[in-house]
């Protein structure tokens, strides 16, 4: 036990209110909560995060005030099977918050999946299942445990389960997923850390077919030799300046933050526009993100994975590295979360910043004169990527010089895989190498974005197009036009996207005008995106109701963080999103919240196997009556301007 002196030790200076939590805090938080309720060993830290202030705190700080530094630490207590909520003051060194949350599941800790592994591999039934497949060596097993999600099984009642399904190795270093033992299944209970129960529904048999993809497992991959250097030289260095957690470019400032549960998060977004720094966000974050399988045998039909609220895409964050992560003058920064201990955890280079050559910002040639202007555009990119089991997945936001602000998600890593049954063939798959399947699913990403345009109180206004009646006002039968309304309350602001009238969402705030005398907007612009195929009575629709629709808008609340609530894993649903905007809440001229959810649609293909190539899927937030004119018309001229012209056709400037 830690010597109570450490309860009177002063905190820890830093420079911000938003500063994320150093290793020294987390220890101080952890030592306070750990002396003072006389925790026991059977007591889990599954969150440990900054306690973020209020925002009127946030928005009135100014450099050299004195404030408070609160550490939110979420308790699971295996032995009592309890969960508690604590909030540290690090200030006073005592404990300000101490909450008992009845009936929930904090979401599923990395030391959890270990020791998950572990058990299973160990237990006699499933050494009894895996003998009936002729495997006599557990050792070469993987196991992977999954969020068992809400099915109503009563096994399941009262207990903190995950359910396990595995493959098979032929040694050490060889791609598993290749071999899949589809009739097992495992089921684990985490507070007890004890096999709940193996069930085997029959021997399949086992693809035969390796894919081992590096060189050091594949002799089959011929690697070319035909690819030249490609260099991005950064002379005199970045252009971009980083103070503690704020990073400064061009004429973007912003702060970033890290939490085990949503990775990144970027606060208080500006842009400085006549000298004057404009808030356009005060928060946005990846809020909740689902992936709903779509194949109703008993290997898939629980397969509805939480990745960000039931695992953390904080928590899972790789280590990135120069050359391969990220290329050029990168600037990295390390994530400090916990282990189950509550012991700190450092994950180095967690989070890249990095500037991008982005083609063409602007051109004119006028045809006339041969005079060409031309302008690169250029991007500011901060990111990190995490793997969660067989999935990695990345997270970007890009800041463009025209006031442009890009999310973008790639998706890559390992097809999740199974066997077929006896008939050899599923409609809900793809056999993306022989006796292998790879089932259909889906890819929801719900982003929360705390705007702030000009300042707290914003609106959103939907557009719609709409085709002029033929007659006396379309003779040509080509006219159309655009139609507006702006959202008074929540339940009005649950909305899809409608490719028929290109309905488009505008965020303004009607007391700040540009200008043209027209309020400030940004507009959400979207990209891929899909909706769901699950029906109402499916599990999964009822523990996520979000994914139904595109977008939600909330008056701001601060306890309301997540699309899908506090505690998803294993809920029954109803929770987040669909529960939040049933207040219906005034959403005009007020500080609100818009939720946007876009989703990638994956029918599984030959081609992703046995590493995916990269998908990409992104929105953006794009000026829209903002600024008063392009804001980019002082990016200067690029070094080769000058022998740019419409008979200099061999240029290079315009690619």
């Amino acid at each position: 036990m830690l010597h109570v002196d450490i309860l009177k030790e002063k905190t820890l200076k830093v420079n911000h209110p938003l500063a994320p939590l150093t290793v020294e805090e987390i220890q101080k938080a952890v030592s306070i909560v750990k002396i003072e309720k006389n925790l026991s060993e059977k007591v889990r830290f599954p969150t440990v995060t900054l306690h973020e202030p209020l925002k009127e705190v946030v928005l009135n700080y100014t450099d050299g005030d004195d404030f408070e530094r609160e550490v939110f630490i979420v308790l699971l207590d295996n032995e009592l099977k309890t969960t508690f909520e604590v909030v540290v003051s690090l200030n006073t060194s005592s404990i300000v918050r101490f909450e008992e949350i009845p009936g929930v599941q904090p979401g599923i800790m990395l030391d959890e999946f270990l020791e998950c592994e572990n058990l299973v591999k160990a237990d006699p039934d499933f050494k009894v299942a895996l003998s009936k497949r002729g495997i006599d060596n557990p050792d070469l097993i993987m196991v992977d445990p999954w969020s068992a999600g809400y099915f109503n099984i009563p096994e399941n009642e009262g207990k903190r389960i995950a359910r396990a399904i595995c493959w098979q190795k032929k040694f050490a270093d060889d791609n598993g997923y290749a071999y899949p033992l589809t009739g097992i299944v495992a089921y684990v209970d985490l507070n007890k850390m004890e096999v709940d129960r193996i069930e085997d529904y029959g021997v399949r048999e086992i693809p035969t077919v390796d894919a081992n993809y590096y060189p050091k497992t594949s002799d089959s991959i011929e690697f070319r030799t035909d690819l030249k250097p490609l260099e991005i030289i950064q002379p005199e260095g970045a252009s971009f300046t980083v103070e503690g957690n704020l990073i400064k470019w061009q004429k973007w400032s912003f702060r970033y933050g890290f939490t085990p549960r949503e990775g990144l998060v970027l606060y208080t977004v500006n842009y400085n526009d006549k000298g004057k720094d404009r808030p356009i966000l005060y928060r946005g974050a990846l809020s909740e993100m689902v992936v709903p399988y779509g194949d109703a045998s008993f290997a898939h039909n629980t397969q509805n994975a939480f990745d960000a609220g039931e695992y953390g895409m904080g928590q899972l964050a790789n280590s990135l590295e120069l050359g391969c992560d990220c290329l050029g003058h990168i600037h990295y920064f390390d994530a400090v979360l916990t282990d189950g201990a509550g012991s700190p955890r450092t994950i180095k280079n967690a989070i890249c910043l990095h500037e991008e050559d982005y083609g063409i910002g602007w051109k004119h040639t006028d045809w006339r004169t041969d005079h060409v202007e031309v302008r690169r555009s250029r991007r500011l990119v901060i990111s990190f990527f995490c793997t969660v089991g067989n999935y990695d997945y990345g997270f970007y936001w890009s800041f463009y010089q025209d006031g442009t602000i890009e999310v973008e998600v790639k998706l890559t890593g390992i097809l999740n895989t199974g066997t077929f049954n006896e008939t050899g063939q599923s409609k809900y798959g793809t056999e993306i190498a022989p006796g292998l399947n790879a089932v259909h699913h889906q890819h929801f990403f719900n982003f929360r974005l705390d705007t702030m345009l000009d300042g707290v109180k914003n609106s959103v206004v939907e557009t719609e197009t709409l085709a002029e009646p033929e007659g006396p006002n379309n003779p040509y039968s080509n006219a159309f036009y655009p139609v507006s309304r702006t959202f008074q309350h929540e339940k009005e602001a649950v909305r899809i996207l409608d490719m028929p009238t290109q309905r488009t969402w505008k965020i303004i705030n009607k007391n700040s005008k540009n200008v043209v005398n027209q309020p400030v907007g940004y507009k959400i612009m979207a990209g891929e995106n899909c909706l769901p195929f699950a029906h109402e009575s499916a599990s999964v629709i009822k523990r996520a109701g979000f994914i139904k629709n595109h977008l939600h808008v909330t008056q701001f609340n601060r306890n309301e963080l997540y699309a899908t609530g506090n505690y998803p894993n294993q809920h029954k649903g109803g929770d987040g999103l669909p529960k939040y905007i049933q207040a219906n809440r005034s959403i005009d001229n007020e500080d609100i919240v818009v939720w946007y959810t876009m989703g990638h649609h994956h029918i599984t293909r030959p081609e992703d196997w046995p590493v995916m190539p990269t998908a990409y899927i992104n929105f953006q937030l794009k000026p829209v009556g903002f600024f008063d004119r392009n804001p980019a018309l002082d990016v200067p001229r690029a070094a080769k301007q000058n022998s740019c012209s419409v008979k200099n056709t061999s240029s290079t400037c315009s690619h």
